[in-house]
């Protein structure tokens, strides 16, 4: 009897722990749920307020339907965000018409702020392709707190303007005004200089990246016609069509301040025992491989020796400042040299060198 008492006794305790660890997992299940729900929600409302803000500034109506949109949802879901939104004062609504209030729009431009302080981060001090600098960015912003958010401005020294060109609201939520214009309405033969890419579809950001057109590129309208535009660069001549010039933004200089580079060519194409003088590094290269490349010296001004080309052909040796460093014909590529060794004006870096 005895025994039989130690037995029910030890199912019944057994019973007990079973209950309370099962009661444990259903609390840390339910904790996370509600976590995941949170989260979810607060995507929805921070991506819904940065496309009534964008809409705002275009002098858009944001409309349940293109909320649904960008939140890839249906209608009704989209309403309900939008009804939860007024309900937090975020939105204020005038018949049919939604639109920011100013808390609503303050809070746009924190997320958009952390937003470009990510891809300031990624393409500064990560090795993300310059492709995935935007996806995870749309990731990560609704990750940070304010304080967070602060401590990455801090970390890259209050950086004005994300790599695409666009500026970054301040802490105390103020957009400085672009002052510039669309290459489709800059006029035949203004010269004028890039200040900005829409990184928006991806395909045309790659394509134009693939014509040599970058932050910082002087260029010149040549001709416009309903198949596009011909534009000229210091490279050469492309032909863009009308949605690839609409997503490139530039500011017009005086003919005075074009500045023509000097002729160069690629390092990759220096043979063995030739020399080169760093002229500049090509701005398709970004991020982690550009400090790289200038950890290892190159410069402006770097004189550059090719020794040897390994058996396959690829990658070859070059001599830099002492050092023999191996570099792939694809790396190499993106170093543009002078054959003039003695510039007749002293190359220093210039300030985009010294703080990519």
């Amino acid at each position: 009897m005895d025994n039989q008492l130690w037995l029910y006794l030890i199912i019944f305790l057994g019973g007990v722990v079973l209950a309370v660890l099962v009661l444990q997992l259903w609390r840390v299940i339910e904790h996370r749920w509600k976590e995941k729900k949170e989260m979810t929600s607060r995507i929805s409302i921070e991506d819904t307020l940065k496309h009534f803000y964008h809409c705002e500034r275009n002098q858009e109506t944001p409309l349940p339907e293109s909320v649904a949109g960008i939140l890839r949802t249906s209608v009704a879901d989209a309403t309900d965000v939008l009804t939860e939104m007024e309900r937090h004062q975020l939105i204020s609504r005038a018949g049919n018409r939604w639109q920011l209030t100013d808390s609503g729009r303050d809070y746009a431009l924190q997320v958009i702020r952390a937003h470009r302080l990510w891809e300031r981060y990624l393409a500064d001090q990560t090795g993300f392709p310059e492709s995935e600098w935007h996806t995870q960015s749309d990731k990560l912003e609704h990750k940070l707190s304010h304080e967070e958010t602060e401590a990455l401005a801090n970390r890259l020294g209050h950086p004005r303007f994300d790599p695409h060109g666009d500026p970054i609201p301040t802490a105390d939520g103020r957009l400085p005004e672009a002052k510039h214009i669309s290459l489709a309405a800059l006029p035949v033969e203004q010269p004028a200089e890039v200040v900005h890419l829409e990184d928006e579809p991806e395909a045309i950001y790659r394509q134009l990246g693939e014509h040599g057109i970058h932050l910082g590129t002087v260029l010149r309208v040549l001709r416009r016609g309903d198949d596009g535009i011909e534009v000229w660069l210091p490279s050469g001549t492309v032909q863009l069509t009308t949605a690839q010039a609409a997503n490139v933004s530039v500011e017009p200089i005086a003919e005075s301040e074009i500045v023509l580079p000097e002729p160069t060519v690629p390092l990759s194409a220096l043979k063995p025992g030739e020399q080169g003088r760093v002229v500049n590094i090509s701005p398709a290269c970004k991020g982690a491989e550009r400090r790289r490349m200038m950890d290892l010296g190159i410069v402006p001004g770097t004189i550059i020796k090719a020794e040897m080309v390994s058996p396959s052909g690829d990658p070859t040796a070059y001599l830099i400042r002492g050092a023999l460093i191996a570099l792939r014909r694809e790396q190499a590529s993106l170093i543009n040299v002078s054959r003039n060794l003695t510039p007749a004006t002293e190359q220093t870096p210039s300030q985009n060198e010294v703080t990519a």
